[in-house]
């Protein structure tokens, strides 16, 4: 696996080697937006109306928007497509999103297969070319953009699909990997190689608008691998010992109780606020943690509930 731009950002980041989030995608976005365990939130599963956050529950984009913030999110939201769980219902102002907790899910738009497809663009549905990682991350450094004109600080959560099913992706991007015996899916592969090319792309974006020292850029994932590696032959299809692939040594993969389901990165960079060089942090921290960080990073007051 070759990962140059995430592996730059590694290096002048304070990594956290103890970070965990809930087994699958949707309760472990819950516990980020609200600050609160996914079950508090809400959300203890991905379908059957159990991704839903409650409508009591204020997100992290709500306490940013008082406070004076643009907030946007760009890509998957998957804590509910109707009022009043939207993403523009729980504090974002500016929302390109897919439906549902992946492209091409039922309640994505029909026919969406990654690639110049239809998405929602604050409620309305809007054709898009290209493909959803570029796009997502296209999209939202124009919104930086047009903020830094503005003079206003801004939330911008950048949340990818990828690397997700359906495994589409072009070849060029999942070409290195195939016929490797030890990479059980190629396209999987190639679907993070795209990701880290467009963080590279957004670093460098940062730096020329000049917004690259004054931005906090935090960097992890919503779950342990899903395709990335396979359980041997035999073995408990989640909680298995890995047999193909790589899994850093961990045991079970997305959905397990161990720590492949649940233990992964977490990166944050931030230069004038002195996260500049490569720092092992090797206390136990979890996604519910995110918000009441960047609540103290960013000296934002939270309202009385």
């Amino acid at each position: 696996m070759k990962t140059p731009n995430i592996d730059n950002l590694y290096d002048v980041s304070a990594r956290f080697t103890q970070y965990h989030v809930s087994p699958t995608c949707a309760p472990t976005r819950a516990a980020l937006m609200t600050g609160h365990h996914s079950n508090r939130a809400g959300v203890w599963h991905t379908v059957n109306g159990r991704s839903l956050i409650l409508d009591r529950e204020t997100t992290i984009a709500q306490v940013f928007k008082d406070n004076g913030y643009a907030t946007g999110i760009f890509g998957k939201w998957h804590l509910g497509d109707n009022y009043p769980f939207r993403p523009e219902d729980k504090g974002f102002e500016e929302v390109l999103v897919h439906s549902g907790g992946g492209v091409e899910q039922a309640l994505d738009y029909w026919d969406n297969d990654y690639f110049n497809d239809t998405y929602k663009h604050n409620g309305e549905l809007k054709k898009f070319e290209g493909f959803c990682t570029d796009i997502w991350f296209d999209n939202a450094k124009k919104y930086m953009a047009e903020n830094q004109k503005n003079n206003k600080p801004f939330f911008c959560y950048l949340s990818t699909n990828a690397a997700h099913t359906p495994y589409f992706v072009e070849k060029k991007y999942s070409d290195p990997y195939e016929n490797n015996e030890n990479i059980p899916n190629a396209a999987f592969y190639g679907l993070i190689s795209n990701v880290d090319e467009n963080i590279g792309k957004l670093v460098e974006y940062l730096k020329e608008i000049d917004l690259m020292d004054n931005t906090i850029l935090i960097f992890s994932t919503d779950n342990g691998t899903s395709a990335g590696a396979k359980i041997e032959k035999g073995g408990d299809r989640l909680d298995g010992f890995i047999g193909k692939g790589y899994n850093a040594g961990m045991r079970g993969i997305k959905a397990s109780m161990y720590e492949g389901g649940h233990r992964v990165p977490l990166f944050i960079h931030w230069k004038d606020g002195g996260i500049t060089t490569g720092k092992d942090i090797n206390e136990l921290t979890a996604h519910y943690d995110i918000a009441p960080t960047l609540v103290d990073l960013c000296g934002l007051e939270v309202k009385e509930i």
